[in-house]
């Protein structure tokens, strides 16, 4: 059984981008988290960089930012978070060089007003600033959201980019059912090639 449930959690795209993340963030580190939500991955991210370690979280929605906020503070984990009420297309300003993983979750914050939510022309020069920020070994990981409108051309052109990262420095995986729906979710993950 516990094979089967283990074989099970990786088929779920957001289990493999955790897994792939504490595959490669160690205290220490720091991490970001591009489209904070109700806090959940920042969460997860200043677990693993410890109270050494830094995360950056981003936001356009002030409530979402104090869910999170609220989330850290309850698990001791505040002090290691820097929370930013902007687009994560300003990450390249807000952030210092040399993080080891960043992760987004496109689309919009469940419970919230749908027509907030990651749009293509923020996502790809915030996945692009990512790419810049990633150290070597690093990893950078998108849940993409096809099925709302305007989900599938952010999908698509988070795609083209990361395809366009160029070998030996890049390996770009996509991981998603090849027998499901063309609207469900899927994961695109970018590791930056150590010593590359």
């Amino acid at each position: 059984m516990a094979m089967a449930d283990g074989v099970h959690g990786l088929m779920r795209p957001l289990a493999c981008a955790h897994d792939w993340v504490e595959r490669v963030l160690v205290p220490g580190d720091s991490a970001v988290d591009a489209t904070a939500g109700n806090g959940y991955d920042t969460l997860f991210l200043a677990r693993l960089v410890g109270p050494s370690g830094h995360v950056h979280a981003f936001d356009v929605q002030a409530a979402a930012l104090e869910e999170t906020r609220r989330r850290l503070m309850r698990e001791g984990c505040g002090e290691r978070v820097s929370l930013h009420e902007c687009s994560h297309s300003r990450m390249r300003e807000a952030v210092p060089d040399g993080v080891k993983a960043v992760m987004f979750n496109l689309g919009y914050l469940p419970g919230s007003d749908h027509a907030v939510k990651t749009v293509k022309e923020e996502t790809v020069p915030a996945v692009q600033a990512a790419s810049e920020l990633l150290l070597p070994g690093g990893v950078l990981t998108v849940m993409c959201y096809p099925g709302h409108e305007g989900g599938r051309e952010e999908c698509e052109a988070v795609e083209e980019f990361l395809e366009s990262l160029p070998l030996p420095q890049w390996r770009v995986v996509r991981l998603a059912s090849a027998n499901g729906s063309s609207d469900a979710a899927f994961l695109l993950a970018a590791l930056r090639v150590p010593g590359k």
